[in-house]
């Protein structure tokens, strides 16, 4: 363990950690774009600078690390000073459309113009301008808006490992593509989304169907139905109706969904979806109460049972359902009917 000094404030870390990981246990909050934990940190966007007491110049807190007896100011004059001047640079390339931008209320660039009284930039020069991409499925792509803090890329390949997105051309000219720029609809991209949960700004963004903003939706934690891994989710709501999901980190998915947990909630509110048991009378299927459902259902196996035994019933479970479900429906078949005759769709 090695102690170090932060704003003042004692703290003691794990020899390895780095400045940014040793604010963040004492809760002070140091503003980065490029960094994630789950990625190795490359400190490309340089907004996380601090000033270490003895340095000839500031320094990346997000992959620097951390020292006994370091004395470490995260808000200085210097500190403020650069990390302003950084913003401005940002926005002399950056289209200042946030009065329509669909990220308004969940950009970090504009939370931290925000904070550090940044209006519009200095700057006067060309503005690197790309015609969005539309392609896919689920979400588009608009390098007019990328910053290339590059968290889309190391998500794609070093947590997702699909390397559908990578850096492409050099100086000015840099931005964020697919190998070869054949577009995302060409690459190896599995439309996970996982790129676009972590973009800091509105360069990758989800097809919405309807619009809205940030503020104008609750947020509901809940678990993935997909499949029994347990993924968990947080859904963004508006008017009783899901908007967007969104991943939270949780012991089985670190904060990553699948093309399914991410985009695929649509069937929520579709007017097909069934809302009530349907039972088959004279012929036609009509609707029951769960008790007249589950009554029938339980009369039919006992019948079945008592007529040509318990080898005559089956079961055959959801992989939508949970896991602890699912286990219960193993117990009920093999305990309750006394049956081995049990299976379960993901298997198939």
């Amino acid at each position: 363990m090695i102690n170090l000094t932060i704003n003042g404030f004692e703290v003691e870390v794990e020899q390895g950690a780095t400045i940014l990981q040793a604010a963040e246990k004492i809760g002070i909050k140091i503003p980065t774009f490029c960094y994630d934990d789950r990625f190795k940190p490359h400190g490309s966007c340089r907004i996380c600078v601090v000033e270490v007491e003895g340095a000839r110049s500031l320094m990346t807190a997000c992959c620097i690390p951390a020292t006994d007896g370091m004395i470490v100011q995260t808000e200085s004059e210097a500190v403020v000073e650069a990390r302003r001047e950084i913003l401005d640079l940002i926005l002399a390339n950056h289209p200042l459309d946030c009065l329509t931008c669909e990220k308004a209320g969940r950009c970090t660039l504009q939370d931290l113009c925000y904070q550090y009284d940044i209006e519009e930039t200095s700057y006067d020069g060309a503005r690197k301008s790309y015609e969005k991409d539309v392609s896919n499925e689920f979400y588009t792509a608009d390098q007019t808006k990328c910053i290339l803090c590059g968290k889309c890329v190391y998500m794609c390949s070093q947590v997702q490992n699909t390397d559908a997105l990578c850096f492409v051309d050099r100086g000015f000219e840099t931005h964020v593509g697919t190998p070869f720029e054949q577009g995302i609809s060409e690459s190896t991209c599995v439309s996970c989304g996982n790129c676009v949960s972590v973009c800091p700004v509105g360069a990758l963004m989800p097809k919405r169907r309807e619009k809205y903003r940030y503020w104008e939706v609750d947020k509901v934690q809940t678990t993935c139905s997909y499949c029994g891994v347990g993924c968990q989710m947080e859904l963004l709501v508006k008017d009783n109706k899901i908007m967007e999901v969104l991943p939270v980190t949780g012991h089985c998915n670190e904060g990553l969904l699948c093309v399914k947990g991410r985009f695929s909630f649509d069937f929520v509110s579709h007017s097909d979806r069934l809302q009530k048991p349907l039972i088959r009378k004279n012929g036609e299927l009509t609707e029951a109460s769960w008790d007249e459902a589950y009554n029938l259902i339980t009369s039919k196996i006992k019948e079945i049972k008592e007529s040509d035994g318990p080898d005559a019933v089956a079961g055959f479970s959801s992989a939508r359902g949970l896991t602890e479900d699912n286990y219960l429906m193993t117990k009920m078949m093999r305990a309750a009917i006394g049956t081995n005759n049990v299976d379960h769709c993901a298997r198939l």
